[in-house]
Order: structure tokens, then sequence, then C-alpha cells
């Protein structure tokens, strides 16, 4: 059973969902709560619409049914859930039907699935059913399946939020029967609702729609196992399509025909784009962009990663969002290149274990030009090295076969291109092996006396020499070239990241937010913003995201402090190169400026509540300086002319002294209170203990409070019989009538107050009218701000804080209050405020929806 008392935690919400009226959601709803009462939980049944159908009527057994509200509009009677009864009530399970059903105007809230959310704020737990056309995402969708407007919707986030949402499914064809067999509308309505809303093309696409909205929720279930669980293997629970793009002319190609897959498939679709500094030219952030809007306009999510290691940095990514298949475009390298490698493509299909790989041809495919680059891998490196030996050996084979046809100098000059080869191959250390192998060479089987490294012709040993300083010098300018082409890869890569993550602010990110894009981008388990309170005190989190955010720098595997220390930025996850370090410092110090501009803005917030309550306060002390000093004096002088002994008071001059001295301290003793009414509310300690009260009982006590030579012209005919009870805290339901019996006194003082009291549709109306001046024009709109005197002048009406109090209690009570004029003239003051259930025999309203 749950806890009783008032502080129980959150109820849960349990909601079935159907494709189409008449599948089973209530009568599967009634058969939980049935279950629920047999073990022993206290279930009521707060609003349960049965549509007339018998078996759900049976369905709903002895359970206990709450009586309804009843509201007149515009001349008819609607019934509605009667939320202060059940929340008077609080049972264990209260089960509401139709969430998303429009409440009668004039109830507490618009929506009924706002009173579940009141509901399940007190700890009760509710049962729930809703149609898959009330979905708001799904309305425009519903429309042109079906060509019905859905007026009654309820958001998605409020169906997410359930703890618990169960499909009741049906194939169109058996609910058709049920609708034939009479089990859903009466006779009359089967024909019609079959060849319209009914028909098979319609269910079948609803239900469509309902299986696929589950399946979305399921999933992100799953995906929070999978996180939670660190299984990082692809398990094919959905089809998920992830697209790579490179910001290229491709890209927008690529994504579409992605889309076309994932339709094809039911699945979802998730677009990245790989961010490295390997030798590819930076993405145009333009291009990037037009691709951002394509995927976002088609419902994709798009993520940029960080690797040089693109097929691996991919692979990865897949198998971490679940992907089933991933598609790439066909190489945009020639067929000469991809002899030398195999290329992403290839790679990524050898190693994609159980992801399908689509490669998309595309326009661009082969049109990147050939282009001599330096090649900085392990594989390269060593290729150029062998290349250092085994091509001038290469060169001497062919001279040797072609001797008799050249000279030296041509000789010379093919050992020449051999050494640029490689010097634009690998660098310094080859080139130089090279020159050294192909002079050699050239000296032993090409220089006269052959066979022997002895040089007899000097403008040999100058061939030599050039060779020599030619290789290093070449080896030099590609060295320096590829160093500066690294460079501006570098900068590239970090200008294009640092575009990314300010753009992510700019777009209006928060600080969680930002963090979360910088923890997929370098795929990070968490990260944590740390701030040091004071100039040594320790560092402590001040956002974290991810699992098990780092709470220290100890507790991190890269860490980078800004502001001389003051914060520092943690990662837990595979450690950052100091390339990336650069960027990782400029979101360290974007997240301290989003965690400086939420500060500011608490500041400006408060600040604002400070102004205003200063406001108040001078607005307070203007009020009632004088209105304290005019009692004050009366009593002073009373007290002062009845001590003085020069004088002597008859009995009746002293009667009339200590009367004024009497009522003097009653203005006093009410404007104090209400002083401290207005502080409580303003402080929000106001907690009302809501109970069942007499009316008749409340409006006797608040009289108790009235002088006695005022109280004949209060009349309470319209309350001598008995009156019906009313949810209400006793204390402050008399405090209300007090000073509104006070107000009408006061600006009525010769006339008669009537106090009225009228129960309708659930709620009790006390209505407390005068025949007054009434109000100025347009003194309705402010007649319950504190300090407000409508136009009156004379500070003897006190400073205008009863109706302010008035107004303040009632909200509290859940009531309400509004000001009418009485006919004749004055002014009436009309509390409402909810009924206590009466302990009376209620129709029970059934429904039934065959299983």
């Amino acid at each position: 059973m749950k806890e009783r008392s008032g502080g129980r935690a959150r109820g849960e919400l349990r909601i079935y969902l159907g494709a189409a009226p008449g599948v089973g959601k209530t009568f599967a709803m009634l058969g939980e709560a049935q279950r629920r009462a047999e073990r022993g939980c206290d279930v009521v049944v707060a609003l349960v619409e049965t549509h007339g159908r018998e078996r759900t009527a049976q369905a709903m057994g002895d359970l206990e049914v709450l009586p309804r509200r009843v509201v007149d509009h515009r001349g008819a009677a609607l019934e509605e859930m009667d939320l202060d009864a059940v929340l008077s009530r609080r049972p264990d399970v209260a089960l509401v039907d139709e969430l998303a059903h429009t409440n009668a105007p004039g109830a507490r809230h618009e929506k009924r699935w706002q009173d579940v959310e009141e509901l399940l704020a007190a700890g009760i737990d509710v049962l729930s059913t809703v149609n898959v056309q009330h979905l708001e995402s799904l309305n425009d969708v519903v429309l042109q399946i079906t060509g019905v407007v859905q007026q009654e919707t309820v958001p998605d986030e409020v169906v997410r939020r359930a703890e618990q949402v169960e499909l009741v499914d049906i194939t169109p064809e058996a609910l058709r029967r049920r609708l034939s067999h009479g089990n859903v509308y009466k006779p009359e309505r089967v024909d019609a609702a079959l060849s319209n809303y009914f028909r098979a093309g319609n269910l079948t696409a609803l239900r469509e729609l309902a299986l696929l909205w589950v399946a979305d929720q399921v999933d992100a279930a799953l995906a929070t196992y999978r996180a939670d669980n660190a299984i990082t293997d692809t398990w094919e629970a959905r089809e998920r399509v992830v697209v790579s793009v490179t910001g290229g002319p491709e890209s927008e190609t690529l994504v579409r025909r992605a889309k076309r897959i994932a339709s094809r498939a039911g699945g979802e679709l998730v677009v990245v784009h790989v961010v490295r500094g390997d030798g590819i030219a930076g993405t145009s952030p333009a291009a990037m962009l037009r691709v951002r809007t394509l995927a976002e306009g088609m419902g994709a999510s798009v993520h940029s990663v960080v690797g040089d290691d693109v097929p691996s940095t991919l692979l990865e990514f897949a198998r971490s969002v679940n992907a089933t298949q991933l598609v790439l475009g066909t190489s945009r390298r020639s067929r000469w290149a991809r002899m030398v490698d195999e290329g992403i493509g290839a790679t990524v299909v050898r190693d994609s274990g159980p992801v399908d790989v689509h490669m998309v041809t595309h326009s661009e495919s082969n049109t990147r030009r050939i282009r001599l680059q330096h090649f900085t891998s392990s594989r390269h490196r060593l290729l150029s090295w062998v290349a250092a030996v085994v091509v001038p050996a290469l060169a001497t084979v062919v001279l040797a076969l072609l001797g008799r046809f050249l000279d030296f100098s041509s000789q010379g000059v093919l050992f020449f291109l051999v050494v640029l080869g490689v010097a634009l191959l690998g660098g310094v250390g080859p080139s130089v092996v090279a020159a050294l192998v192909s002079a050699g060479l050239l000296n032993y089987f090409f220089t006269e006396p052959r066979y022997s490294f002895t040089i007899a012709e000097r403008d040999n040993v100058v061939t030599l020499v050039v060779l020599m300083v030619v290789a290093v010098a070449v080896a030099l300018l590609v060295d320096t070239s590829a160093r500066r082409a690294r460079d501006a890869r570098s900068a590239s890569r970090e200008a294009e990241l640092l575009a990314l993550f300010a753009s992510y602010v700019l777009r209006g990110a928060d600080l969680p937010a930002l963090l979360d894009k910088l923890c997929a981008t370098y795929g990070q388990d968490a990260a944590s913003l740390l701030r040091r309170n004071g100039s040594t005190g320790p560092l402590r989190v001040a956002v974290g995201v991810g699992a098990n955010p780092p709470e220290s720098e100890e507790d991190g595997d890269t860490v980078c402090e800004v502001a001389e220390g003051e914060f520092a930025l943690v990662l837990s996850g595979p450690e950052l190169t100091a390339r990336d370090r650069r960027v990782l410092r400029a979101v360290a110090y974007q997240s301290v400026g989003l965690l400086r501009q939420e500060e500011l803005a608490a500041e400006a917030a408060g600040a604002v509540a400070l102004a205003e309550a200063d406001d108040l306060r001078r607005a307070l002390l203007s009020a009632v300086s004088h209105d304290l000093r005019t009692p004050l004096a009366a009593v002073k002088a009373g007290v002062s002319s009845l001590r003085s002994p020069d004088v002597e008071f008859s009995p009746e001059d002293t009667a009339e002294l200590l009367a004024g001295v009497e009522e003097s301290t009653d203005q006093l003793s009410a404007l104090v209170a209400n002083l401290l009414d207005s502080s409580r509310l303003a402080a929000g300690v106001v907690r009302p203990q809501v109970r069942e009260v007499s009316c008749e009982e409340v409006v006797h006590r608040a009289l108790v409070g009235v002088p006695q030579h005022e109280r004949v012209h209060v009349d309470l005919t319209s309350v001598a019989e008995p009156l019906p009870t009313v949810l209400a805290d006793p204390g402050l339901l008399e405090r209300v009538l007090a000073n509104l019996l006070a107000n009408a006194l006061q600006h009525a003082p010769l006339a008669d107050v009537r106090v009225s009291v009228a129960e309708q549709a659930g709620r009790v109306s006390i209505r407390v009218a005068d025949t007054g001046p009434g109000l100025p024009r347009g003194g309705v709109d402010r007649v319950f701000e504190p300090f407000q005197r409508l136009g009156d002048r004379d500070n003897s009406t006190g400073v205008g804080l009863g109706l302010a109090v008035v107004k303040g209690f009632t909200e509290a009570m859940g009531g309400t209050v509004t000001a009418e004029d009485t006919p004749g003239g004055g002014l009436t003051m009309v509390v409402e405020l909810p009924s206590a259930p009466r302990a009376t025999a209620v129709p029970v309203v059934r429904e039934e929806v065959p299983a």
C-alpha cells in the first residue's frame, strides 16, 4: 500500500493506447483495476465512459465510483470528473478515461490530462486511455488519412512520461466485426461508421501509426538499457540507418537516398559527419549548414564526431547508436589512387560485421583530381624507405637494358627523376638514401671505369654531387610544404569544430546541452564543469552530464583549466590529443560563459524581485502611515481624556469615550491582521488545511467580528436553513468572509448587506452584496490589488489590503472570487469553492468494449 501521508511520492501513470475507438482500451484498463483491487489496492473510478457498452459496464464490477461534477453550459448539463472529490478521497489508484478530453468551461484545468497531472502530483496512481489520433504530433497525419479533424489532443510528452504505455491492438477486420455486431456503436450508427472513419484502409494506417509510435518508446527504453549496461554490440531490434556525409557536393544526394532506405525499412535516419585532420580539406560551413537543414527537415538527427581514422570512427559511431545499416558514397578518388589505398568504403565494408553497408553512386564519383601529397602513416613511411632502395635498383636494370642507346647524361637524368620521386614520396631521410644508392649505382655500373667505384672524369663527380644536393633540397622543400599543409589542415579542423560548437551555442543550447554535444563529438562518456569556491577552495561540480560525471580532476581522463584555475572542464573517456585540447579550451570558455550568463539571469530575476518587494514596502509604508496614526490618535485622545484629573465625565461621556477607544482598537487589530495575512501570502507560506466545512457555521463565526451596532445591517435570511458543506480551510474561509463583510459595511454603512449561499454543479457560491456606491469605471480590474481604494481618497477607508487577502486566501483553497454589480446599485462579491461530496447513491455509468 502506498504511503498515506501528505509527503508521499509522485504517483505513477499507466496509459492504454489504441489505434481507434472500440479496440478495448477501457476494458483492458478495468481488467487491470480489478487485479489491483484483488491485491488490496484502494482503487476508485474517477471517470469511466462506457458509451452504453454492456460488457464494459459489467467489467467495472463492484469498484467504487466517485460522483461526477455536473456543469451547466449553455443550458446543457455536462458531467465531468470531480477533481476535488478524487483529491479528497485520496485513493491508491484512480481510473480516468479519455486522457485527451477537453473539460467544460469553468473547470480548474482546460484539459483532463492536466487534472491527471494534479492527481499524480498528489501521489495518486492513475490508469488512463488515449487513442493514437489524439496524440498532438500525429494530429495532422490522422487528418490526411481519415479526413476528420481531431479537436481534442494531448501532448506527446505527457504520454511519454508515463511509467507504462500498453498498446491495445486488434486487427482492422476484427474491429469492423465488432462494429457490425453492435458492440461499439448503436445499430443505427454502424453503417455510417463502417463506410467512413472505420474503413479498412483507415484502420490499417491508424494501426501502423500506433505500432510505430509505441516502437519509438520501446527503442528509447532499449537505448537507456544499453547505455546503462555498456553494451556496444549491434542489436537488430529496429532498423536504424546511419549515413556518412563529408559536406561535399554529393552529401545532399546521400541524405535523400538514405532517407528513402530508412522509410522503406520503417527505421530512423541518423546523419554523421566525421571531423578529421588527416589530409582531407576542411568542410565549408555553408555546405554543412545546407546538409544539416536538409537532414533536420527530413526528421533526421545530425551528429559530428572527431576521428582521424574515418572507417573505425564511423563503425564505432554506428555501433554506439545500434545502427543496422550504414550508407556511404562511392569514392571520389581515381582508380590509380584506389590501387595504392583501398579507401574508406572498402575498409568499412570489410570491418562492418553485422552492420549492412550501402555504397551509393553519385555524380561526383571519380571526379577528384590526382594530387601529390606527403604521406604520414607508418605504412607509407615504410614504403618510402623501401622505394629509396628498390626504385634506384629498378632504374639500374632499365638502364642496363637500354645502355647502348643512352649516354651518361641521359642515365644521370633518369636517376635524377628517381631521387625526385622518392623525395616527393618520403621526405629527407628516404631521399638521401635514394641519392646515395643512385649515386653508387650510377658510378658502379655506368661511370668509367665501370664495375668499380673509381671516378675517372671530374664531370661525373659534379653530376653525383649535384644529384645529392638536389635530392636534399627537394626533400627539404617537400617536408616544409607537408608541414605547412599539416598545420593548415589542423587549423581547418579546429576552425570547423569551433564553428560547430559556436553555432550550437548560438542556436540557444544551454550548458548541459553543450557538454552533451562535446561528449558526442569526442566520444566521451561524461563531462563536468568544476568550479572553485573561493581562491583556495576545492573544485566542485557546477554542471555534469553523462554516466557518472567526474567530481574532481582526479576522476577525469582529460582536464582543461580556465579562468585562472577558477574553473576546470573535466572529461571521462578517451584522452584527447594536444591538438584537440585547443578546441577543448575554447569550449571550456564557452561553458564558463554560459554558466555566468545563467547566474546573471538569475541575479537579474532576483533584482527584479527585490525591486518589486521594495516598491511593495514603500507602498505599504505610504499606505499605512496615516491609517495607523488615525486610530492610535483616537485611542490616545480617549485614554488621555479619561485620565485627566481636571475634567469630570458623566457616565454617558465615559461610555462614549471607551466605545471610541474600543472601535479604534478594533480598526488597528483588523489592519494588523490584514498586514500579517498579506505578508504570509507574499512569502508563500499559506498552507490551507482543506476539509469539509459548514457554510452556516463559518458565516456566523465571521459575523462575530462585526461590531454589535453594525450587525443589524447584515441580512442572513438566505443562510438560515441547512446549507451545503464546502471543501475549505475553516480559518481562512472565516477571514475571507470577515473581510468581505467589513468591506461591504464600510462602503454601505446605512444599507443592509445580504449574505446568500447556493450550490450548483459541484460548486458552492457565497455572495456578499451591498447597496453602496459600487465600483468606478475600470475598478473591477484593480479591486483585488493591494492598496487600492478605487478613487476614494478618504484614508478612513483603510489601506486596501482586505480584498487582496480575500483573493489570496480563496485561491489558496482552490476557489475563485469575483466582483459583480449589485442590481439597483452596489457591489456583490462572489466566492466559489468546491462542494464536499455527498454520501448519496450515484448512478453508475459503465462502458463495454469486447475483449
